[in-house]
Formats: C-alpha cells, sequence, structure tokens
C-alpha cells in the first residue's frame, strides 16, 4: 500500500457536510479560466468595487503602528464601540459594547451561534430559498435543517401561519435572512411583526442575518426584527458584518449582538476555535463603521441600475420567470419552462444540467437553485460591471436560442 491510500475513517459531522455549491462552482469556473475559456461570472456574491480608500488607509496605518499581535478574543473595544454606535444609530438597537462580538466574517457569527444553541436533534427553522451554508451549519452542530418552502407567489418570504405550522416540540431556532441571499426578498415590519408573535409564543431563538442591510431598492425600509420590542430582542442574534457594505469580503469580518449569557457562549467557542479576528481587519472595520457612508450609496446606485438591467433582461429568456428583487445583488428566476427542452439532442432534466450546459456552451457561470433549496431556479449576480452583464446575457440569450 502506498503512502495515502490508507482508509481514512472521518466523523459522521464530517460525512453529513456537502461541498458548497456556490464555491465549487466559482472553483469550476477559475480553473477553466486558467486553460484559457473566457467564462463570465454572475455566481459568487462579491461586490466587484474596490474596499474604499479611507478603509485601506486605516489598514495601513495598523500595520505600520505594529497592530499586528493578539487582540481579546471577542474583538479590539474600539471595533466593539463602533458596533454597538451603529446598531444604535441605524437600526434602533440598544446594545452595549459588551453585548457585541466580532468574528471571522457573518458566516463565522452564525456558526458560533448556531453551535452553542443546538443540541443534538434539536431543529432549526430555515425558510426556502436559503444561503447554502445555513442547512450545514445546523448538521456540524448535531442539528436537524427543517426546510420552510415559500414561493415567488408569497415574495419568497415566511408567513407567521407557516411558521407555525413548522413548530414541533424539537424546533429550537429559526434562521431569518432579510435581505434575502438568494432571492433579495426584504421583510415588511408587519411581516416580522407576524413573525415575532410567532417566535416568542413558542419560546425560540432567531438568527437575523442581516449582511445585505444596506443594499436595498424601491424604497424598501430595512428593519432588524430585534427592534420589535425588548422581548424579541432577548431571543435573537443581530449578525451583521463589513463584507457586502464596505465591499471587504477578503477582510473576513463580521460582527454579532446577543443577549449576554448567549453571548458569552459564543465567546467561550471562539476563544478554542479561532482566538480574535484579523487584527488589521478589525482597525480597518473601525474606519468603515465611523467613517463617511458615500461609498456604500454610491455602490447601491450602481447595484440598483444593474439589477433593473438584468431583470429585464431575463424576463424576455424564453421559458424565464422573474421577480425584481428588492434587495442584495441577486436575480432568482424561475427555469421550469426550460427544463425538459432539448440542446443538440441532450434533455435539460434539472437546473445543475442547464446551469451546466450554460457553463460549457455559453461560457457564463450561473448557480443551480438546488443548492439553495429551489431546484425550478438559478441564481444570477449582479456584482459585476455592466459590460459584464450585457456580454453575459448576451451569451445565454443566443444559447436558449438553440434549444428544442
Amino acid at each position: 500500500m502506498k503512502w495515502g491510500e490508507s482508509q481514512v475513517t472521518l466523523a459522521r459531522r464530517a460525512l453529513a457536510i456537502k461541498t458548497s455549491p456556490t464555491l465549487a462552482l466559482d472553483a469550476r469556473t477559475k480553473e477553466l479560466q486558467r486553460q484559457g475559456v473566457d467564462i463570465i461570472s454572475f455566481a459568487v456574491g462579491e461586490p466587484d468595487f474596490d474596499t474604499p480608500q479611507h478603509i485601506k488607509e486605516a489598514a495601513i496605518e495598523a500595520i505600520a503602528q505594529g497592530f499586528t499581535k493578539y487582540t481579546p478574543a471577542n474583538g479590539i473595544p474600539e471595533l466593539r464601540e463602533a458596533i454597538a454606535a451603529k446598531f444604535k444609530k441605524e437600526n434602533g438597537l440598544d446594545y452595549k459594547p459588551a453585548d457585541t462580538m466580532v468574528s471571522v466574517g457573518a458566516k463565522h457569527c452564525i456558526f458560533n451561534a448556531v453551535m452553542v444553541l443546538c443540541d443534538e436533534g434539536d431543529e432549526v427553522l430555515i425558510p426556502v430559498p436559503y444561503w447554502v451554508s445555513y442547512p450545514e451549519m445546523v448538521r456540524v452542530a448535531g442539528g436537524v435543517p427543517v426546510e420552510v418552502q415559500s414561493t415567488a407567489a408569497e415574495g419568497f418570504k415566511l408567513s407567521g401561519k407557516k411558521l407555525a405550522q413548522s413548530i414541533t416540540p424539537k424546533t429550537r431556532a429559526l434562521i431569518l435572512n432579510s435581505p434575502s441571499n438568494p432571492s433579495g426578498a426584504v421583510y415588511h415590519r408587519h411581516e416580522l411583526e407576524e413573525l415575532a408573535e410567532v417566535i416568542l409564543k413558542h419560546n425560540l431563538w432567531v438568527i437575523s442575518d442581516e449582511i445585505y442591510e444596506h443594499l436595498i431598492y424601491d424604497g424598501y425600509e430595512h428593519v432588524s426584527i430585534a427592534a420589535l420590542g425588548p422581548e424579541i430582542k432577548a431571543r435573537t442574534v443581530v449578525v451583521n458584518g463589513v463584507s457586502k457594505a464596505f465591499a471587504m469580503t477578503g477582510w473576513r469580518i463580521g460582527y454579532l449582538a446577543a443577549p449576554p449569557a448567549l453571548l458569552r457562549a459564543m465567546g467561550d467557542l471562539q476563544s478554542h476555535a479561532t482566538s480574535n479576528a484579523n487584527s488589521i481587519a478589525q482597525k480597518a472595520s473601525v474606519a468603515a463603521l465611523t467613517g463617511p457612508k458615500e461609498p456604500i450609496v454610491q455602490m447601491a446606485q450602481e447595484f440598483d441600475s444593474r439589477r433593473r438591467y438584468m431583470t429585464e433582461r431575463i424576463r424576455a429568456f424564453p421559458g424565464f420567470s422573474c421577480q425584481l428583487p428588492a434587495g442584495a445583488f441577486y436575480v432568482f428566476p424561475d427555469i421550469t419552462g426550460v427544463l425538459g427542452k432539448k440542446y443538440q439532442g441532450q434533455v435539460i432534466q434539472d437546473d445543475n444540467a442547464l446551469a451546466e450546459l450554460i457553463l460549457t456552451e455559453a461560457h457564463v457561470a450561473v448557480v443551480p437553485g438546488s443548492g439553495f433549496g429551489s431546484p425550478s431556479n438559478l441564481r444570477f449576480s449582479y456584482a459585476t460591471s455592466m459590460a459584464k452583464i450585457e456580454a453575459g446575457l448576451d451569451r445565454i440569450e443566443r444559447f436558449l436560442g438553440k434549444l428544442e
């Protein structure tokens, strides 16, 4: 037997984890690009804008000053102060700096929350469509992800009635995402009030993922469910970060606020898992949260133009139907009208097959909806230039014209 060929027995939690379809597709796209194939990507959820200059300068200054050592596991005091001030000013949430915590991205915040809330067999409700990592985090924690279906006709949003119908004696928490990845759905205040009533009645926890809060259009308002009153605030973990709003995806800074007992548990977990988030990135995040907001406004305005253009174009594709998303930077069209058609004699059976053909034949990367629990859809990201959006949609349109 050669080195590396011995059988490896993995833990059950490792065997239960599925590969992230968005990252897998991104890796496949980059491999084709390395081979010289001209691929236009509508796949990855990452702003194409550069991090604002004042934020980069804060990081450079931190390096120059030697701010390169360990920090407190829960984050540096000035960043936690900035987070508390941000929650107060922008969300109407009264948290002390000690009620906040800094992690390695919003994803890490959610993971910490799920890990300390879930015991073996606990159920966590996840509205469909969902971000691909939610169910996997629950499985790693030993919990059971319970998918709660929503439809385009419902605006891809969970109603209080449907939430109540999904609760069992094993239900522990709800993961709520507004604005939503992948659908772009944004919850109105009255819709959140309806959910909060059910949550409090059944004594559930809410993990509220608000990472896209600054990317909202058409007069919609971002409302944090924790801002609806002290009772629901006491049952909520509010998650946010600098990745989307400030084009800082690679800096890996997320943050949360939570009730003290829960925060202590998450802090203890993080202290043994990753220790602190990157010290230099924390300094940069202070500059992001306390500095000028014009870059956010400008980015949102550009995303709005792209959103309208992409939605209009996709609506004209044969076999596609599409809502205009209210937030984030994704369009999530229904593609059932294409399924069953043929390309060069090959029947397009499902969303994965269609996405593969669009990649290999049209040279455009889109994400199959099945990774988000919605196999009747594809996800298109408009976090790329208008020129690439136009060219990529032209390619897809030509490809769809060849279907039988």
